[in-house]
């Protein structure tokens, strides 16, 4: 059950720029790198994936909340354009769904078993380890 948000190109701005990197005469001729910004606290996205994305410890996140991906991989700045957005719309759908609660649990007996069992052990290879007794 994945949900679907839908952003609007309107809260998007997109900026073409000169791409870096090898690609001869065309690279520094024609602005096909697309640079995208989108203001997440402006945005008209639902709170909680607003705020799920505010906190993702992600680079392309400034600290105003600006989400800031920079897609230069094809040619021509329609296919880059498109790849940004795609890149967003990943990224917002992947935080769509909120996570599930952790329900806290005990420890089983046998596994408590196994790490007092770790513990003598451990316990006795280190007191081999002292001066021997007379």
């Amino acid at each position: 059950m994945a949900i679907e948000i839908q952003i609007e190109e309107a809260e998007v701005e997109t900026t073409a720029i000169r791409a870096q990197g090898a690609g001869g005469q065309n690279v520094n001729k024609v602005s096909s790198a697309i640079h995208l910004r989108f203001d997440i606290p402006a945005s008209s996205l639902p709170d909680g994936i607003k705020e799920r994305l505010l906190l993702l410890q992600d680079s392309r996140i400034t600290r105003e909340g600006v989400m800031i991906i920079k897609a230069q991989q094809f040619r021509t700045q329609e296919l880059n354009r498109l790849d940004a957005f795609a890149r967003l719309h990943a990224l917002v759908n992947s935080i769509a769904t909120p996570p599930k609660p952790r329900k806290a649990t005990q420890p089983t007996y046998a596994s408590r078993q196994r790490r007092l069992q770790t513990k003598t052990q451990r316990s006795a290879i280190k007191a081999q380890r002292g001066k021997p007794v007379e």
